[in-house]
């Protein structure tokens, strides 16, 4: 074991026990106060190969078939179980891509951080809490006397997120493993979380296997990156060697698939209007028999008119509005005013009896595909559910869902399948194909690209804008992604605190913009510095002109 590395991978090979392997001959290493990204599309082996790191392969149906893993000098492919506990958390230490998923949501934050302290020996309540509490500040959660009370609910995406970074870097891990842990977050929360991981590693002097499709977070933070395809490695080098002369052709292609900041040329929108919105908004309150009520205004009066053939993106923060303003669209939830007009029909008071017949023409793909998918129902009577419900025959149906699944990029044996048996891109893939099953005026689409890799995104991206084109699909697309909302959206919302702050056609917005919150967006654009299609870096900059507006410049 080299003093400096942390990890070595030696010919590292993964298979499933009934025969074939998922990773093959893989061969890195991590150096102390590195990091390493390993990229990829759905299925090359980049989750696979940090949990085996972390000893948390399935063995039921996965196994080792050769090679090691070296973690600070323990091979952990023949360490004991009891030894593998004993280095989770002091030795290594990973932030998994869902928080909400990697924490309890019926203890508290306090005490679920506490548990790490506890299990490894810590055996003082206040030296726990003090610790915590120490920590908690560490990584820039506000009042973290609240957060220590707070349950994971009552926090945002972006805090979650720096809670299950803090439980796995309070014992001071060696190596610290990240999958994909700012795909769900918007741009500011993403550029806020990179720079804890950079402080973190820079104190502590941690080793970081950081593993993402996104090149523009690759770009911000790497020191060497390595490209894996389908359980091979491909190409490993520096980050200025892989992004701007990579000698693979898959490498090539990979980095070509990230959309660029610059807008295409806009396009002339003539058809009629599908969704119109007047004054729309919904208010929360609060209180009890001990409380004073409270109201909280998540969506402020907003108007809106999509037409059919259009795209319009909504971006902003986490808690800017998008998502309640998508549920009050679609009537699940409630609004507490305002107006909704479906294909010239008044939606806004409808019973959900009379409701029934409208929806089939407004549909939903949900940000989160682990939950919308049930895990008990294959992927034939997923996407034909609805079909089925609105008077199709099942033979038709299945026909039509395997079209639908080799439009997104599956195939058709897939219908047979299980949702558990796909990547999160898959069944993403999946939400989008049952969306389309039928065949709706409307599509909300609610960060529906935010889990793809960048080469199945632009496949995704292709496939709206041909349906767009060729039924005419009127779709409100809500993204954090700057990037892809510059490639597919003709007119571009602003939201902030609720509010719409700045509209208007895509390339004004995001090349001029007028309102000091989009400049900001912009400016925390993660790979802003670089012309990925081109494999250059350039210079970006906000500049002021005499007449007040200002430009998004990008120079070589």
């Amino acid at each position: 074991m080299t003093a400096q590395n942390v990890v070595e991978i030696d010919q590292l090979t993964i298979g499933l026990k009934s025969g074939g392997d998922l990773v093959r001959d893989l061969t890195l290493t991590i150096r102390a106060g590195e990091t390493l990204c390993v990229v990829g599309e759905s299925g090359s082996g980049k989750s696979l190969t940090s949990l085996a790191v972390m000893g948390l392969l399935d063995h039921e149906a996965l196994e080792i078939r050769r090679g090691t893993i070296r973690v600070a000098g323990t091979d952990v492919t023949k360490a004991r179980p009891k030894t593998l506990r004993d280095m989770r958390g002091t030795i290594m230490s990973m932030v998994f891509q869902e928080p909400m998923t990697a924490l309890n949501p019926v203890e508290t934050v306090g005490e679920q951080v506490e548990e790490v302290l506890k299990l490894h020996g810590e055996r003082s309540a206040q030296k726990r809490r003090a610790r915590v509490l120490e920590m908690l500040a560490e990584v820039h959660l506000p009042d973290p006397k609240r957060i220590y009370r707070s349950y994971p609910h009552e926090l945002s995406g972006g805090q979650r997120q720096r809670v299950v970074i803090c439980m796995a870097l309070i014992l001071r891990p060696k190596l610290l493993i990240a999958d994909e842990p700012t795909t769900a977050l918007d741009v500011t929360t993403q550029k806020q979380i990179l720079g804890l991981i950079e402080e973190l590693k820079a104190k502590f002097g941690t080793a970081v296997l950081f593993i993402t499709h996104d090149f523009g977070v690759v770009s911000e933070i790497a020191d060497r990156i390595c490209v894996m395809n389908r359980g091979d490695l491909v190409e490993t080098g520096s980050c200025t060697q892989i992004l701007a002369a990579p000698k693979q052709e898959y490498t090539r292609k990979l980095i070509q698939s990230v959309p660029g900041l610059k807008p295409p040329a806009p396009r002339a929108v003539t058809g009629q209007t599908a969704l119109s919105i007047h004054g729309l908004s919904k208010t929360y309150g609060g209180g009890g028999l001990f409380r004073r009520p409270t109201q909280v205004q998540a969506l402020r009066e907003t108007a809106l008119e999509l037409r059919s053939g259009e795209i319009i993106g909504i971006v902003g923060e986490s808690g800017s509005g998008k998502t309640t303003f998508a549920r009050c669209l679609a009537r699940l939830i409630e609004p507490s005013a305002g107006q909704i007009e479906l294909a010239g029909r008044d939606i806004t008071h409808l019973t959900e009896r009379a409701l029934r017949a409208s929806r089939r023409n407004l549909q939903v793909v949900f940000q989160d595909p682990f939950r919308s998918l049930n895990s008990r129902m294959k992927v034939k009577d997923l996407i034909t559910e609805g079909m089925v419900n609105y008077g199709a025959s099942r033979t038709e149906a299945w026909a039509v869902a395997g079209d639908l699944l080799e439009r997104v990029g599956l195939d058709r044996g897939a219908l047979e399948r299980y949702p558990h048996q796909f990547s999160g891109g898959q069944r993403q893939r999946i939400c989008i194909a049952r969306a389309l099953a039928l065949n709706p005026s409307v599509l909300i689409a609610d960060e529906a690209v935010s889990a793809l890799d960048v080469s199945v995104q632009r496949q995704v991206l292709d496939l709206l804008a041909s349906l767009r084109d060729e039924r005419g699909i009127a779709i409100l697309f809500i993204t954090h992604d700057l990037r892809v909302a510059a490639q597919i959206c003709d007119r571009i919302l602003v939201m902030q605190a609720g509010q719409v702050v700045e509209q208007g056609p895509t390339g004004h917005v995001l090349t001029t913009p007028d309102h000091p919150y989009t400049k900001e967006l912009l400016a925390a654009a993660p790979g802003r510095d670089w012309d990925f299609a081109n494999f250059r870096a350039v210079r970006t900059e906000v500049d002021s002109h005499a007449n007040g507006a200002h430009a998004l410049k990008v120079q070589s």
